[in-house]
């Protein structure tokens, strides 16, 4: 786990031509001063070179420039393939004639194209049609692609596995009903992926989410989707993280049926976010800039025939684990590929922001792999440091900041990157959230070796808030990949013995399951109100899913079998999953009355080891965790930070939580005006075990 100083000072750094600003905020950066100044500098130097192009309101309209682009008169097609010396655009329209349709070359290595509309007006390349690209290489081979900036990309298993490019030019567009909703102050993430949004076994659909996931996310209490797998991946076991085609989103969401033209699946996903925005949801998207398939046929690897055309060429082009391409983040046609991609998911499809991921990858040399941070600044600002890859993720943060000031973007970063969460004009990355990945892995890590009354409070608590303060962080108990077969989720681990056979009402509480149920509650509170300024969980996590994932691949004989989230198990009544949900419900809707997540640091005033009791207060609330297994307090004195009367906001021991209603939910606690653990009064509470409490002043 990386250890990391923690920053207290102010709340904004100077902006500093230099780029830093920062260590104002944090002094131990004042030896890397140097290393901040070079990186501000190759940043100022993109933005230069931005300006010159019309800023990146021009720059990052590659999309409307490179791909098909329609006009009254025609469709023109560009491409950039500097290494091929012809290139010929050929498919449907032209009976896939490989030499009747060539392009023409610039000095910049961008081919075009200009194929006229039809004597009656009509577009010469019918919507809904194949289309492909046909280069020929300096050598005399020809090789075909799918275009790098297509925005359909469909598959026909009946016919082969290969992915085919497909001119998408619908006679209706979709038209856009709600706005997008403010940005949350307090970040509630659910976590989801489309195609195991279903009960049945098979790929799920966006009308399908639509319809009967996004009710679920919105009366739970999450106020952002981030949706997963989105952009295009030939391989569906890859989770999304292996791209094929940057600027389309998956065609196997989404329905295509002749007989019903008003169904396209880009404006299924459309609708999908329209109606998340009608529910008050933000949506982000699941980014993935930190490599590429390394397909060829549908893919960019060797698009125009060369292997450095969009990547590194050679050893430092590959990621020896993903077995994928890394871009070349200081090509600037590669700055302005993906630069554009994000824009177009934000015009195009009306996301809120994204979450990048990979960004441990991108940032280091190494990419993380075999390399172990323990904190040291050192780390962070040394040779191994990819100083291209930082530079490209401050002006993706810095353009999409300017030009959308709502938008929101978190890092999946395990480092630990000081600056990470600071804005770029104080010299920091600029993302606005990083995710705390060091929490799933405590979790697991105690559950998997550590009997309950070997759990240590004051480590627990260190890990919830081992974070730098002044760069927001989203908490989360455990991650997808947790969800995977080979491991398991929470719930696996605290009732994986039971769960077939005792989760019904009509069967006996065992303790372990009561234990189960207990735990799950705890943990999910105690991460949500104590680890973070925003809060995540994966689809299905939230009632304690039965079963891990496993995607249809060649060692299950291609079964969606575990491909799917079973909610005919939480929606059955006799069932205890209810319970989990509810709670996970009220635990959202208690913080949207608190509001902790955009409250300062918590105080903790308690970690006591021997009775397994943490308190602390946060946002005005008080949390009390009994996690000892047996024993119950009367009496039990928790420092309050206010005078008064408290009441119960929140119990994870109530019937409707699973719970042995043990705490009257008409307690009422007056504070005593006595120092105690830090405060200067106290209240004296009934405890059970493996109960939490949230206190509030009474009205």
């Amino acid at each position: 786990m990386t250890t990391e100083h923690k920053v207290t000072t102010g709340a904004a750094a100077t902006s500093l031509e230099d780029g830093t600003g920062v260590i104002q905020l944090d002094p131990w950066l004042a030896p890397y001063k140097t290393a901040l100044q070079e990186r501000y500098a190759g940043f100022k130097a993109w933005r230069e070179t931005i300006d010159k192009e019309g800023g990146y309101e021009k720059f990052t309209r590659g999309y409307e420039r490179f791909g098909f682009q329609i006009s009254d008169t025609g469709i023109t097609y560009r491409e950039w393939a500097p290494n091929a010396i012809r290139a010929f655009l050929f498919g449907d329209f032209n009976q896939w004639n490989p030499s009747s349709h060539e392009m023409k070359k610039d000095e910049f290595g961008v081919f075009e194209i200009f194929v006229p509309n039809n004597s009656d007006g009509t577009p010469a390349i019918a919507h809904n049609s194949k289309v492909k690209i046909t280069m020929i290489k300096p050598d005399g081979t020809r090789i075909d692609r799918l275009p790098a900036w297509i925005t359909r990309v469909t598959q026909d298993l009946s016919v082969s596995p290969d992915y085919d490019a497909v001119f998408w030019n619908p006679p209706q567009k979709y038209t856009w009903k709600n706005k997008a909703p403010p940005k949350p102050k307090s970040l509630k993430v659910y976590e989801a992926h489309v195609g195991i949004a279903t009960v049945e076994g098979r790929v799920g659909q966006f009308t399908e989410f639509t319809a009967n996931v996004l009710p679920r996310i919105k009366n739970l209490g999450y106020n952002t989707i981030q949706l997963m797998a989105i952009m295009e991946h030939a391989y569906y076991a890859s989770f999304g993280y292996q791209v094929t085609s940057f600027f389309a989103a998956s065609s196997r969401y989404g329905k295509f049926d002749l007989s019903r033209c008003h169904l396209r699946t880009p404006e299924e996903l459309k609708e999908l976010i329209d109606t998340a925005h009608g529910l008050g949801i933000t949506v982000l998207l699941d980014v993935v800039h930190s490599h590429a398939c390394k397909n060829v046929l549908d893919g960019l690897n060797n698009f125009d025939g060369s292997d450095h055309q969009y990547f590194h060429e050679g050893a430092k082009g590959r990621h020896e684990l993903w077995d994928s391409r890394l871009f070349n983040y200081g090509s600037y046609e590669t700055m302005r590929f993906l630069l554009s991609n994000l824009r177009y998911y934000m015009e195009e499809f009306g996301f809120d922001g994204f979450r990048f991921d990979g960004v441990t990858s991108m940032m280091y040399l190494h990419h993380g792999i075999g390399f172990g941070f323990s904190g040291n600044y050192h780390e962070y600002f040394g040779a191994g440091v990819d100083t291209e890859a930082v530079v490209y993720l401050m002006i993706a943060n810095d353009m999409l900041h300017k030009m959308y000031p709502n938008c929101i973007t978190i890092a999946e970063d395990v480092s630990g990157m000081p600056t990470l969460c600071r804005p770029v004009s104080e010299g920091g990355i600029g993302f606005d959230y990083r995710l705390s990945m060091a929490i799933p892995d405590m979790w697991i890590k105690l559950l998997k070796e550590k009997a309950d009354d070997e759990w240590d409070m004051g480590n627990i608590v260190f890990t919830l808030t081992n974070r730098r303060h002044m760069e927001p962080s989203i908490a989360y108990c455990e991650s997808h990949d947790q969800a995977l077969v080979g491991d398991k989720t929470i719930a696996f681990w605290l009732m994986d013995k039971e769960m077939y056979t005792h989760m019904s009402v009509l069967t006996e509480l065992t303790p372990i399951i009561d234990r189960g149920l207990s735990l799950h509650k705890m943990i999910r509170l105690v991460t949500h109100a104590l680890g973070g300024e925003g809060y995540l969980n994966f689809i299905g996590n939230e009632f304690g899913h039965p079963e891990w994932l496993d995607f249809p691949r060649a060692g299950n004989d291609s079964s969606f079998h575990y491909a799917r989230r079973q909610w005919n198990v939480v929606d059955d009544e006799l069932l205890r999953y209810k319970f989990l949900n509810d709670f996970d419900g009220a635990m959202n809707h208690a913080e949207d009355q608190v509001g902790w997540l955009a409250a300062p640091q918590a105080f903790i005033s308690l970690k006591h080891e021997g009775d397994k009791v943490l308190a602390f207060d946060r946002g005005g609330a008080v949390f009390v965790f009994n996690f000892n297994s047996t024993k119950s307090f009367t009496d039990y004195r928790i420092g309050v930070p206010e005078p008064g009367q408290y009441k119960i906001l929140l119990n994870s021991d109530e019937k409707r939580f699973g719970g042995h209603a043990r705490v009257s939910a008409e307690s009422r606690y007056f504070s005593s005006p006595e120092s105690w653990c830090g405060r200067d009064q106290y209240i004296q509470i009934y405890i059970p075990c493996r109960t939490a409490l949230v206190l509030v002043k009474a009205e």
